[in-house]
């Protein structure tokens, strides 16, 4: 299990990096989450709901994703409440205090996936959540050691060395454990080192000699490299004047799978940036508004800083407007939540663009879908992940058409279209057509998922290189022949 001193320490590209070294030796491997709390999700073959961070640990391990693999996700809809998905389906909204005395019957469902994982796996590589060291957090706990010591799995904890402080973060993590929690800690890995990695031996040999732990490795810090994110947004945006087309997404507060942007972010032609609350907007060719965890509060979000007048004088000049899932549903007239499904029940008037309305049910729908552009043919996949069921006359000129039916709108002049796909962006030839729907002439293709694997195996490379594997390979009580670097094709 790699557990973490903070998040966004590394967990999830480590765990990723350790599956993709295991699978090119041959080894069956799969990853695992015990519980996660993130916007960012995926929807699996079986038709279930778990943290998209799972979903690239997948492909990491080439495997396809499974709702064991993340039996507990917890998605945020205020800072209160959190709708609780287990074993890939939502079950309700729960506050802070009603989920902790949850987590006992969730505790089963966490063991019932790692046990069916353990029967079709060799090698189980598990991710924690957040910090073990979190003191409020230690009762009924699943996420960390309160899962490692049910399953008894050792333990390495990761840092951040680029956040500072590296050493008093391990040090102080380990000192706040239970003595058993500290015996099955077998040591740690340094993360995101900039510069020459033998400088820090003398700390390194400082913390092993302090700690009687091993210290695995040391990860240098990796350039232009890209996994998706599990929940954490970059929003520190410089706007690129080389690059021609200008796309800018509010950071909504419940903003969900912004992942669907990455693929733009990477775009050569495309300068794409998020924008935060207290951020001035600035003119763009493409405005997209994202998927919402809370689309009406979201939506009151927007008209507060300034969004409506901002779109309303972007399509009077004739710039473009996307919306995707709870960013399509803003774009009608009407979104009703007669049963309070996101928050308290009520109805809002939203952007009214559109001719359609949307009501939000409990049933939520997942779907992995593929089908083409309406207005290209340009082949399309991607997946549902939404409450709303959207009716009326806009949705007669739809974006999207799959087999049997079709999906969002396009607005009679062609300047604002709707979706709940998400994923649009991925495959090539979708998101061709899209950036010349939004004005981009002769838009590159990228290959997406070749970026992905290529920035996997690169880190699966680096891991080769600076982690004492010899030593990890021992945890998991497996022997493999090494393998030099040039020998991985």
């Amino acid at each position: 299990m790699i557990q973490g001193t903070t998040s966004d320490a590394g967990k999830s590209t480590f765990v990723a990096g350790l599956c993709r070294v295991l699978h090119r030796r041959g080894i069956s491997v799969a990853p695992f989450k015990p519980q996660n709390m993130a916007l960012n999700s995926a929807v699996t073959a079986d038709g279930g709901e778990i943290g998209r961070a799972q979903a690239v640990q997948a492909q990491a391990c080439g495997l396809a994703p499974h709702i064991d693999m993340n039996p507990v996700l917890l998605k945020p809809s205020s800072d209160q409440n959190a709708q609780i998905i287990i074993h890939g389906k939502a079950l309700k909204d729960m506050n802070a205090r009603d989920y902790h005395q949850y987590k006992t019957v969730a505790m089963k469902a966490v063991l019932e996936s790692h046990r069916r994982l353990s029967e079709q796996y060799d090698i189980i590589i598990v991710e924690g959540a957040g910090s073990p060291a979190e003191i409020n957090l230690r009762d009924r706990d699943i996420a960390n050691m309160g899962f490692a010591e049910a399953v008894d799995c050792p333990v390495i904890i990761i840092a951040d060395i680029d956040k500072g402080g590296v050493f008093a973060h391990l040090t102080g993590t380990l000192n706040l454990l239970s003595q058993s929690e500290q015996d099955r800690t077998k040591g740690f890995v340094i993360n995101r080192f900039r510069g020459d990695i033998s400088l820090l031996t003398p700390g390194n040999n400082w913390l092993e000699d302090h700690t009687k732990k091993t210290v695995y490795g040391t990860l240098p810090y990796l350039m232009n490299f890209h996994l998706e994110a599990e929940d954490a947004i970059n929003s520190e945006n410089t706007f690129d004047s080389d690059k021609p087309l200008k796309v800018i997404v509010p950071v909504l507060p419940r903003i969900s799978n912004h992942t669907d942007f990455d693929p733009l972010r990477l775009h050569p032609q495309v300068d794409c940036q998020f924008i935060a609350a207290d951020a001035d907007i600035p003119p763009c060719d493409l405005i997209i508004l994202p998927g919402s965890k809370n689309v009406r509060d979201d939506f009151n979000w927007l008209k507060q800083h300034g969004w409506v007048q901002h779109i309303n004088k972007h399509l009077r000049y004739g710039g473009k407007l996307l919306g995707i899932c709870g960013g399509f549903q803003m774009l009608g007239k009407t979104i009703h939540d007669p049963d309070g499904i996101e928050s308290t029940a009520g109805s809002i008037e939203a952007f009214g663009l559109l001719d359609f309305k949307t009501t939000l049910l409990a049933d939520k729908q997942l779907k992995n879908v593929k089908g083409q552009l309406a207005q290209s043919a340009s082949e399309v996949s991607g997946y549902e992940i939404h409450c709303g069921v959207s009716t009326g006359a806009a949705l007669n000129n739809p974006a999207l058409v799959f087999t049997n039916r079709s999906d969002g709108a396009i607005s009679a002049d062609n300047q604002i279209m709707g979706t709940y796909c998400h994923g649009l962006f991925e495959e090539q030839t979708s998101c061709q057509s899209m950036l010349e729907w939004a004005g981009l002439e002769n838009a590159q293709a990228i290959d997406y998922f070749k970026r992905r694997e290529d920035d996997i195996n690169r880190l699966a490379d680096t891991i080769e290189q600076h982690i004492d594997l010899a030593a990890v390979f021992q945890l998991l009580n497996i022997t493999t022949p090494d393998i030099h670097k040039s020998e991985l094709a």
